[in-house]
């Protein structure tokens, strides 16, 4: 096999490839036999017919089209390996005009990373916000397991935001009865926001058994977007009654019998809370940075195919209701054309992060074990609700394997340059951040000098 390469712009080549036709000589039983097994012939089992007989039924050139398209892919990546191409993107294949008995050749022209360029990590600067001591997230989180425990009581006073009521409703548009804004018995918790616009409002000051009526614009459903007369009556005001915060509640809420056992350590979880929001934020730091600081042109064809990836879930998720899309961007006070920017944009950046992360990963020569990327997986389970091995299967089925290991490894990558990386809080204080991704190996910054 001779192939070659011809670099089209920074980010995509072409390989030209020519295979002899002895090279295709093998092939020819496995075509054979896999043609035997989707053609029926008078007097033959599937899968016993000759070769000739096989060849008369369909002729020689559907045989040798077979056998090109079986041995494409592996002559493909070969040249690949040869030339040593970095490929990101799925290739645009040609193939000359085949002639029994003469050498095959085809083009394939892809998208690949780009030539890039790593900075000296010590001359970055990232800045995160300090940790703070900060009693009042205590004091939340206290008041948070009061709540947990709290009893709902009814009052007979008007109702005010913070309260639990049940609620019926009615609506209408132009005297039509509008069924999906129809409901009794609705439990809500006045001053969420989480039902129609305009209803917490109308339904604060009243009492039990009094309602009132209002106006809204409907956002889902027949009349979406119409203006609606919702009459809202309510059948109970209920307040949420806390236990005292003292040594009785530590006792019936936790594991420690005395509350200042109690607030020392939910002081302490706020704590290492803060500490690993910390962490993640200095890992979103220095990629920033280093998104911002190496300078290389981003594959085209792969934002592209970002893009169109991003918009056809939108899409799918709305199935593919187009005017359902304009209103959700008319809700957001956005256009098509503001939508696909942003769309683009996001998709640069992040095609530009992988290609950088993947960079240093090479250059770290960064792998990822079978431990490590066990306990990713239980991790991502975990966040998604399955069994491991039900998350697994999903991968697999959806041939998403190779994409866990590879952000695997880009984030083992990332992790492993920050300890070079000089990072302090905005209060100037430097950051140890060996705390949190571990010490940098002098030996081997010596070895990549």
């Amino acid at each position: 096999m001779k192939s070659s390469v011809e670099q089209l712009d920074p980010t995509r080549v072409k390989l030209t490839v020519e295979i002899p036709f002895e090279e295709l000589e093998p092939g020819f039983e496995q075509a054979y036999a896999a043609l035997a097994q989707q053609i029926n012939i008078p007097g033959f089992r599937p899968g016993t017919a000759p070769a000739k007989l096989i060849e008369t039924r369909v002729g020689r050139d559907a045989v040798l089209e077979q056998v090109v398209n079986d041995i494409l892919p592996i002559k493909y990546s070969e040249a690949v390996e040869e030339h040593d191409i970095k490929v990101i993107s799925n290739p645009d294949i040609d193939v000359e005009d085949l002639v029994d008995g003469k050498p095959v050749k085809f083009t394939a022209t892809v998208d690949i990373r780009p030539e890039i360029k790593l900075p000296d990590y010590s001359k970055l600067k990232v800045t995160v916000d300090a940790v703070k001591d900060d009693e009042t997230a205590v004091d939340e989180q206290l008041e948070g397991l009061r709540e947990r425990f709290g009893t709902l009581k009814p009052v007979e006073r008007g109702a005010k935001n913070g309260d639990h009521v049940v609620l019926d409703l009615a609506a209408t548009v132009d005297g039509k009865p509008v069924a999906d804004a129809t409901a009794e018995g609705l439990s809500h918790e006045l001053g969420s926001g989480q039902l129609i616009d305009g209803l917490d409002e109308a339904v604060v000051g009243l009492k039990t058994g009094e309602q009132a009526e209002f106006t809204t614009k409907l956002v889902a459903g027949e009349y979406a977007d119409s203006d609606a007369n919702v009459t809202v009556k309510v059948g109970a005001v209920k307040e949420r009654e806390l236990p005292e915060l003292d040594d009785e509640f530590a006792q019936m809420a936790s594991e420690f019998d005395t509350v200042d056992e109690l607030r020392a350590a939910v002081a302490d979880q706020v704590g290492q809370n803060q500490k690993i929001e910390q962490a993640n934020s200095i890992r979103d730091a220095v990629l920033e940075e280093l998104i911002d600081t190496v300078d290389f042109p981003v594959p085209e064809g792969v934002v592209d195919e970002a893009v169109e990836n991003q918009t056809a879930e939108v899409m799918q998720s709305i199935g593919g209701d187009e005017a359902m899309f304009e209103r959700l961007l008319e809700a957001q006070g956005t256009t098509r054309e503001e939508f696909e920017k942003d769309a683009r944009d996001g998709a640069a950046r992040a095609v530009k992060a992988q290609l950088l992360l993947d960079e240093i990963a090479d250059a770290e020569e960064t792998e990822v074990s079978q431990d490590e990327l066990t306990q990713q997986i239980i991790f991502l389970a975990q966040r998604y609700q399955m069994e491991p091995q039900e998350f697994v299967n999903q991968l697999q089925a959806s041939n998403q394997v190779g994409a866990l290991i590879a952000d695997a490894r880009r984030n083992k990558a990332l992790a492993s340059i920050i300890s070079r990386v000089p990072v302090k809080d905005d209060k100037g204080k430097k950051i140890d951040t060996t705390e949190f991704f571990g010490p940098f190996d002098d030996e081997d910054a010596a070895d990549d000098k």
